[in-house]
């Protein structure tokens, strides 16, 4: 009756106006909880005015009439979903930013790269450009230590006659003058090797210095050692043969030999002297490595026979024997070995002309105290290291 032409009349007036009545709080929340349940397939004014009780619910379902805003928006309550793998492939990228992505692209029609040929182009199948690749710039695998004066320049010329072996052919006094410079430096003035090939050089004045010996153990506990060793009395008067061909003012052998001549007491100051305490000097090395890594060559057997201590160098180093007796010719002039060019060249290829000169002549008595003085410090060095060299 009366409710009805009033709900007529407020329906009729609602329907005519642009925007609908805002409704209670209550209503809305009950509408939007409504809507947000699909479990009966019923309309969100239907669940709304079934919440709410009495005449309030007809109201409350008028006014959701005039809401559809209040609808849901499907998008925004459905469940977000990864985008297709292609979507995810973007357009060709730089190569540098294919390598950064590579571990989470999906891309399953990308295209794998090309293999690399078994063989570099340009090979030919001669292995050039892998033997070309391999070639390089490496800290030496052998070094020969010492002694000066001893035979250390015509071991290091004879084994760099062998194709297994590169060697530097100056000094570099690496480990007892430069070492501040760093073994990059040391390693930059090596020659460039194959894999297959020794690297070595040879200084000399290493066997008498303190502090070599852990250096070299530094770089490489498996470095192998060569020392060549001579009469020590020989080996000093060849010593001051040198220097007096540079320094013709310096006192005479005997002067420098001793302290006091009449007591027999040598000056071991004077490193003409001391450098022939190989005993003592070997002590040093063997606190860092073993007697199976040092070699020792016997100077004089390197005039007389260098076939043989050649022989034994190449064992040493793992070489096959290339070096052998056709290889040497003797020098009668220089009273010194020279070794034949490779492919039988004209000229046997001989030391420099500072090796093998005429030594000073020495008083007879002078040589006779040094070599007692020696010998004791002789027969140490052959029982350390296995060999009598007969130099008594």
């Amino acid at each position: 009756g009366a409710a009805a032409g009033a709900g007529s009349v407020v329906a009729g007036r609602r329907a005519r106006r642009p925007r609908a009545p805002r409704p209670r709080a209550a209503a809305g929340r009950g509408a939007v909880a409504a809507a947000g349940d699909g479990s009966h397939g019923a309309r969100p004014a239907e669940a709304a005015a079934a919440a709410v009780p009495g005449a309030a619910a007809g109201r409350v379902a008028l006014a959701l009439g005039h809401l559809p805003l209040l609808q849901p928006a499907a998008p925004l309550l459905r469940p977000r979903q990864p985008p297709p793998a292609a979507a995810r492939c973007p357009p060709a990228l730089p190569a540098a930013r294919k390598k950064l992505l590579q571990k989470w692209r999906a891309c399953p029609a990308a295209a794998a790269p090309p293999a690399p040929s078994a063989r570099p182009a340009g090979d030919g199948g001669g292995g050039g450009s892998r033997a070309k690749a391999a070639v390089a710039k490496r800290l030496p695998h052998a070094l020969i230590v010492g002694v000066k004066k001893g035979g250390t320049r015509a071991v290091l010329e004879f084994i760099r006659g062998h194709p297994g072996v590169r060697a530097l052919g100056t000094e570099p006094h690496f480990f007892d003058r430069h070492y501040e410079r760093g073994l990059e430096w040391y390693r930059h003035l090596m020659p460039r090797t194959l894999d297959s090939q020794i690297t070595m050089e040879k200084t000399p004045s290493y066997y008498i210095t303190r502090e070599a010996p852990q250096r070299i153990f530094n770089m490489s506990r498996n470095t192998k050692l060569i020392v060549v060793v001579r009469n020590p009395v020989t080996r000093a008067i060849s010593d001051y043969t040198q220097t007096l061909s540079k320094r013709p003012d310096i006192p005479t052998f005997e002067g420098l030999s001793f302290r006091n001549r009449s007591l027999g007491l040598v000056d071991t100051s004077w490193s003409a002297i001391r450098i022939g305490l190989y005993a003592l000097h070997l002590e040093s090395w063997l606190q860092y490595f073993p007697l199976s890594q040092i070699h020792f060559v016997s100077g004089e057997r390197l005039i007389t026979d260098p076939a043989e201590e050649m022989a034994k160098v190449q064992d040493f180093l793992g070489l096959k024997r290339l070096i052998t007796e056709k290889h040497f010719f003797f020098n009668k002039t220089k009273g010194f070995p020279c070794l034949k060019k490779a492919g039988g060249g004209t000229l046997p290829r001989c030391l420099g002309k500072s090796k093998g000169r005429p030594h000073v002549q020495i008083d007879p008595d002078v040589l006779e105290q040094l070599q007692d003085f020696y010998r004791p410090y002789n027969i140490r060095f052959y029982e350390a290291v296995g060999r009598d060299f007969r130099w008594e």
